[in-house]
């Protein structure tokens, strides 16, 4: 994904943050006022409270040792303040060294996992990385078909078995499958499902029980799919499929349809989950890795600007 494609598609998100931001500061002496301003602006482009407060606080320390001296200087500074913050962690993908490499990816109903799992796969072919697709989402007829087109388009080898069989044993089949085969990439599509169905949740963990029994260390990645229009519903989300599976990553999707792109700075902040993969918008080539300064410079500008 081009550094253009991300700001366009982050231009929402930009408008609400940067944008107000800059309008806010310009000229402006640095004082209580100013900052509460900046925390309204922060807040309400879903940076969330607690991120804002950590941002603010330490933007206060930097006024006070001569890093900030006006108001022009505030979005410089956050600018390189939020990049730093994002950069320290690794959001590249994990890898399995002694076999397949099982990802494991689940998410609420609508918030784009199907779509994320294509991209994801058309994204391993481009990388020259051998992959199959394990449809565990055994409830929903439709899920698996929509599965079973994209892996056509793509040429993807797609395990499954009929509605209503035990997902745990598809995907037991499929790691079975994927050793055998020597696959280098396995992803899971799990069934959407609320944070809140409890039923749900423990199948999740049932999955992973039985993925790491067949290849060890499985699921080396179990990524969460969050709609980008989610905002601070997906910190929820986020902490409760922690409580059945160990979530490594996120694939923040929909990003071109929202104004809360923030979020992921309060996810950084809140639950030190690393974004991995960015989706933003519907065909396949509207993903990518997620590039901590290429986001920054989508929300702020390159520094200049």
């Amino acid at each position: 994904m081009r550094l253009g494609s991300l700001r366009a598609s982050l231009e929402k998100t930009s408008r609400a943050l940067a944008g107000r931001l800059k309008a806010l500061v310009k000229g402006r002496k640095i004082d209580d006022a100013l900052w509460e301003d900046v925390e309204e602006v922060l807040i309400t482009s879903d940076v969330g409270v607690e991120a804002s407060d950590a941002l603010l606080s330490a933007a206060r320390r930097a006024a006070k040792v001569g890093e900030i001296l006006q108001g022009d200087d505030v979005v410089p500074w956050m600018r390189e303040r939020m990049i730093e913050r994002l950069t320290a962690d690794d959001h590249s993908l994990r890898t399995n060294a002694a076999g397949p490499t099982v990802v494991l990816v689940a998410g609420v109903n609508g918030s784009g996992k199907t779509t994320s799992i294509a991209k994801l796969a058309r994204w391993l072919a481009e990388a020259e990385r051998s992959c199959m697709v394990a449809a565990c989402d055994t409830f929903r007829a439709a899920a698996v078909d929509q599965l079973a087109i994209w892996c056509q388009r793509l040429g993807v080898p797609l395990v499954r078995q009929p509605q209503g069989a035990d997902p745990a044993a598809v995907a037991f089949d499929a790691a079975e499958s994927a050793a055998a085969r020597g696959v280098d990439v396995l992803i899971v599509d799990t069934a959407g499902r609320l944070h809140t169905q409890r039923n749900l949740m423990e199948e999740l963990t049932k999955i992973t029980r039985v993925l790491g029994r067949k290849i060890a260390g499985a699921p080396h990645e179990t990524l969460l799919v969050l709609d980008g229009t989610a905002g601070q519903n997906g910190l929820m989300q986020t902490r409760r499929f922690r409580e059945h599976a160990q979530v490594t990553g996120l694939i923040v999707s929909k990003l071109d349809g929202t104004a809360k792109g923030g979020v992921v700075l309060s996810i950084k902040d809140q639950l030190d989950v690393p974004v991995k993969f960015v989706g933003t918008g519907e065909q396949p080539e509207d993903f990518a890795p997620f590039d901590p300064r290429q986001f920054v410079a989508a929300l702020f500008g390159d520094p200049g600007d």
